[in-house]
């Protein structure tokens, strides 16, 4: 669809599966060459590789810690050992747990912000040198969540990674728009993946999470892809700072529709 992208290089974090891999799978279908990040889902990054290579785009999969600077430093040696450059880098990887935050443990807090935030801030640092070093016009784009806005009780730790996204993706791209260097984020809202596939497959669970949608369904990490593919193209060239929700609504308080209040 952008044949802008066209043998454009990016590494994608946390890209073995869920949203993360149907990025990667999606940079494929673009004609892509992908560095395909993953941490312990060995066989889902190689398979998502082969997805790559067979819609015409090409790929690696590197195994990486993104919570690291040698994580880090690794993927961006892979991307320019196999493709010899970098264009656009998607700090995919997070994780998440419950816990009601009273009871949550320094530790737990810690290994929920070293990935989510840490891991964004290392991967765009990483970027945004390898851009200004190339005097090239850079892409990073961040994932966040609608709970960058939304609060949700019992993962304060979550909440607080997404919020410091969000902050953090508006400071970096006013402080490099002079230099072409765009940074977005993108906030899904429900979206069904690997990590929450049990919860959306109870008939109960679902109708509860599609009570809060407005749209009344739950998204796909398709749909999460094309709005990282957009971003990454030169049709939103004028874009940058902002977090594109993809969501279905969920973040426009859908208790209130109908006129209820």
């Amino acid at each position: 669809m952008y044949k802008d992208l066209t043998n454009k290089v990016a590494v994608v974090t946390g890209g073995s599966k869920g949203i993360g891999r149907a990025i990667c799978e999606r940079f494929g279908q673009e004609k892509m060459q992908v560095v395909v990040n993953y941490h312990s889902d060995k066989e889902g990054a190689q398979e998502a590789v082969a997805i790559i290579k067979d819609a015409g785009g090409d790929a690696v999969a590197v195994e990486a810690d993104v919570s690291t600077e040698e994580g880090i430093d690794q993927l961006l040696r892979s991307a320019i050992h196999a493709f010899g450059k970098l264009d656009i880098w998607v700090n995919n990887a997070g994780m998440e747990t419950q816990h009601p935050t009273h009871e949550l443990s320094l530790e737990d807090w810690e290994k929920v912000l070293k990935v989510n935030l840490t891991g964004v801030f290392l991967g765009t640092k990483k970027a945004l040198n390898y851009f200004k070093e190339n005097n090239s016009k850079g892409n990073i784009i961040n994932m966040s969540s609608v709970h960058e806005q939304i609060p949700w009780p019992t993962f304060a730790h979550y909440a607080a990674s997404k919020g410091g996204v969000k902050l953090f993706t508006e400071m970096v791209a006013m402080e490099y728009a002079p230099d072409n260097i765009r940074v977005n984020s993108i906030g899904p809202g429900a979206i069904k993946t690997p990590i929450n596939a049990k919860k959306f497959d109870d008939p109960k669970e679902k109708e509860i999470i599609e009570g809060m949608i407005p749209m009344a369904r739950v998204g796909k990490p398709e749909e999460v892809a094309a709005a990282a593919t957009w971003l990454a193209s030169d049709e939103s060239s004028y874009v940058t700072g902002i977090t594109l929700f993809v969501d279905g609504g969920m973040k426009l308080y859908p208790s209130f529709q109908g006129g209820k209040g």
